[in-house]
């Protein structure tokens, strides 16, 4: 069962979404934006066309995706936040960046480029901090649950 909060002061658009969703009021959620099960996403996300967020993936608040790299145009790059990452409040994600499997984006982050699976990110622009070891994606996962 999904779980919407406040839906009517949302912006959702022709988007498909996954089971056992929750998402936060208010949001902006674009067309043909793919959302996996159990995604979480706090109030003031936008995520615009060409986003799509696996499975148990978490936004935080206020973050930003990104779609064009130079304004004003008609084709999007694609942006993939890959099962099991989290992106920490405030963040602006660019286009055409893919998020790793498990990956950790600090808050206030701007991510520029790929991270890779089980790497945590921080910083404008993002860079590593460290990688994740087992220990994190075990919190990761008790903390979908």
């Amino acid at each position: 069962m999904n779980r919407f909060w406040h839906i009517e002061k949302s912006v959702l658009l022709d988007f498909k979404i996954g089971d056992d969703c929750t998402i936060h009021a208010p949001v902006w959620i674009g067309n043909n934006v793919l959302i996996g099960n159990r995604v979480k996403i706090q109030a003031f996300a936008f995520i615009p066309e060409g986003v799509t967020l696996e499975d148990d993936v978490f936004i935080g608040p206020h973050v930003t995706f990104l779609n064009d790299k130079l304004p004003p145009s008609t084709t999007w790059e694609p942006t993939f936040v890959r099962a099991g990452a989290s992106i920490g409040g405030g963040s602006t994600i660019l286009p055409g960046v893919t998020i790793g499997e498990y990956a950790l984006i600090g808050a206030g982050s701007v991510v520029t480029k790929d991270v890779p699976a089980k790497e945590m990110w921080a910083g404008n622009p993002a860079s590593l901090l460290r990688k994740s070891d087992y220990r994190v994606e075990q919190l990761a996962r008790n903390f979908r649950t």
